[in-house]
């Protein structure tokens, strides 16, 4: 049971009301009876109304996280088994859950923990104190209702490594989480194969949000030559190369995501086709556009050029150099797939930016489709949580004639 209660100042919790998970420092008028950092708390507004549970942390200007908006509800093993549960039902209705994301934060209603699920391997990263102290519960029940289902999970690893954890006074942790295991995993996933590095890889080793976006790449790209930027360790270029693409070139800084990918296309008997090359996005492009190289599907999937609102601006700057470069690169009637996975490059300035960018190459395009993240990270409505992060586009490109 709560043993403190959280009272907002008057006119405050607009985002709460609205539907939102999330309670910041200044919106707090006072915290009364006894807690500790991580406790269960009651939020009530400023004439008593009581708007919830979450868990407080005043460490963090994020200072209380909304677990239930029900009134009388108790956060207990119980309350969690069926967060869990509902989110493993949902999962099972929306999408392939060979490997998956299982738990999104705040928009399966659990702030501050994202559990994946790669095969028989779980990943868990926690970034909030009071989610954390929950930790192993979620992780139990989880098992117990994937076991229902006869999945069998071998072992769990833990990502919970990422700076905001500091905000929260905590430390970064990364580790096993039980008995140890092989940390590179091999998934299937629209038919391609990839070995899931959970330890070293890119926060939880894989981004399985593009995984339909990956598919719908995959119609385009047969009997053509693709140009993948940003590669990561792959997954765009081995989509368009088990598609029947008759060459691909992936390309990205990283050493290591460039090993991995090659590693990935050689499983997948792809290495005559798909070919990687660690380079500077930004730098490479005007040297192959120099070099009057063309290619019927370019893509680009970036990492997040803006993780805050105070840098949005030079993140249009980005987005807007690299798809004024790749659309030059696209030859007259070919195809452009890009995207960002901002937060806080919303959609309506995402929109702006490539149609600015078209207009500076005297380039027309014509929308294929607009695809977001995969229903396993689902988009919640409500307050200004960033479960809507990902935007993208696939567009015919054509010459002015």
């Amino acid at each position: 049971m709560e043993s403190a209660s959280v009272r907002l100042k008057k006119g405050e919790g607009r985002s709460l009301k609205a539907g939102g998970l999330w309670i910041y420092d200044n919106e707090i008028d006072t915290i009364n009876g006894d807690y500790t950092n991580g406790d269960i708390v009651s939020v009530e507004d400023f004439d008593g109304y009581i708007l919830g549970q979450g868990f407080i942390n005043t460490n963090s200007k994020l200072t209380v996280r909304i677990m239930s908006r029900k009134k009388g509800t108790t956060i207990n093993e119980s309350f969690l088994e069926m967060r869990v549960r509902n989110a493993w039902e949902y999962r099972k209705a929306t999408v392939d859950t060979s490997s998956c994301r299982l738990i999104f934060g705040e928009a399966d209603f659990l702030p501050g923990i994202v559990v994946d699920k790669f095969d028989d391997v779980l990943v868990v990263e926690s970034l909030a104190l009071g989610i954390d102290r929950l930790k192993p519960v979620i992780l139990e029940k989880l098992k117990m209702v994937l076991n229902e289902d006869g999945i069998k999970i071998r072992g769990i690893y833990e990502r919970s490594d990422a700076k905001v954890r500091l905000q929260e006074g905590m430390e970064r942790l990364k580790g096993f989480i039980g008995p140890s295991f092989d940390t590179k995993v091999e998934i299937t996933e629209n038919g391609v194969k990839y070995l899931v590095d959970v330890q070293d890889g890119q926060k939880t080793g894989f981004f399985l949000d593009q995984k339909y976006n990956r598919l719908a790449i995959q119609h385009l790209c047969k009997d053509k030559r693709v140009l993948d930027c940003f590669t990561h360790t792959g997954s765009f270029a081995l989509n368009a190369g088990i598609a029947g693409a008759r060459e691909v070139l992936g390309v990205d800084a990283s050493e290591l995501g460039i090993a991995q990918a090659r590693e990935n296309a050689a499983l997948n008997s792809l290495s005559d086709r798909v070919d990687f090359q660690c380079a500077d996005v930004f730098e490479l492009l005007p040297q192959l556009e120099k070099s009057g190289e063309t290619y019927d599907v370019v893509i680009l999937d970036p990492p997040a050029f803006t993780k805050s609102r105070n840098s949005v601006k030079n993140a249009v700057k980005g987005y807007r150099e690299i798809n004024l470069r790749g659309m030059k690169l696209v030859r007259d009637g070919g195809y452009l797939a890009t995207c960002s996975c901002s937060h806080f490059m919303t959609p309506e300035l995402f929109a702006k930016t490539i149609r600015e960018a078209a207009a500076n190459v005297h380039k027309r395009l014509r929308q294929v489709e607009y695809r977001t993240q995969a229903a396993d990270h689902p988009i919640l409505w409500a307050g200004d949580e960033t479960s809507y992060y990902l935007k993208f586009y696939i567009f015919q490109v054509c010459d002015e004639k």
